[in-house]
């Protein structure tokens, strides 16, 4: 567990048992009694993104506390990205809500983080207040193998890895054959999702990653009564922009009980 001193706006690191150091920035809740929000990140990004600032800087600005790390591989997290897999970033998200967190939380998972997230819930359901999906991407790595040609599926086989151009970069994404095998293990969408919280997914239109039809796919598959899949008309996979937040700010503050 990290000591009082290592909590604040410095970046500061999470060892686990198995010698990965997670960096993560945490911030206390200040005299709230409101649920905590925990950001989990997407596919080779961090948690300096736009989304994630802003979410930290409404947080503070409501007393609320808040937590975003990177996964091994990812940021400034030991590891390296070719090494990474859908278990072992989940294992990460895991490790920082119990040593970095208390009481109720809420997540906010965009893309991979979505997928992220709702494993996080499955695994915590009684500290799980709500949950939130922006272009959350479950089981992404089996529609991507699908949407391969025989040809990268074949080098992937055969050599292990295949490096794909990245649209958000210049450094392209390494899939690995461990990536896509762990993936299988990890599928949600093929059976009912025992999540019993509320959840809102978020989903633009006109998303190039994410095809808009997961939100609704992933809202079937939910057990809970209270989720709803937000299609928003033109918006692109980060949902980033000063409308997109406040809308998001909007769903938090109601997911936490802040009355507008």
């Amino acid at each position: 567990m990290p000591s009082q001193s290592e909590i604040g706006p410095v970046l500061s690191y999470l060892e686990t048992g198995k010698g990965a150091k997670i960096a993560y920035h945490r911030h206390k809740a200040s005299g709230s009694e409101l649920p905590g929000l925990i950001f989990l990140g997407g596919f080779m990004s961090d948690m300096t993104g736009t989304k994630a600032m802003a979410l930290e800087a409404h947080a503070k600005s409501r007393g609320q506390g808040f937590l975003r790390f990177d996964y091994q591989g990812h940021g400034a997290s030991s590891g390296r990205f070719e090494e990474g897999t859908i278990s072992l970033w989940a294992s990460d998200a895991l490790a920082a809500f119990d040593s970095l967190s208390e009481g109720p939380q809420i997540l906010i998972g965009s893309s991979m983080g979505g997928w992220i997230a709702l494993l996080l819930a499955l695994a915590r359901p009684g500290r799980v207040d709500a949950l939130v999906g922006i272009a959350a991407a479950p089981d992404f790595t089996k529609a991507m193998w699908a949407n391969f040609s025989p040809e990268i599926r074949d080098t992937i086989t055969k050599e292990g890895r295949h490096s794909m151009p990245s649209d958000y970069g210049d450094e392209p994404y390494i899939i690995t054959r461990e990536l896509i095998e762990d993936g299988r293990e990890n599928c949600l969408l093929d059976s009912p999702i025992p999540i019993a919280c509320p959840v809102r997914l978020l989903q633009g239109t006109a998303d190039t990653d994410v095809p808009w039809e997961t939100a609704p796919r992933i809202l079937e598959k939910l057990e809970s009564e209270d989720a709803e899949a937000i299609l928003i008309k033109d918006g692109d996979h980060r949902l980033s922009s000063e409308r997109d937040l406040a809308r998001l700010s909007c769903i938090l503050d109601q997911l936490s009980g802040i009355e507008s």
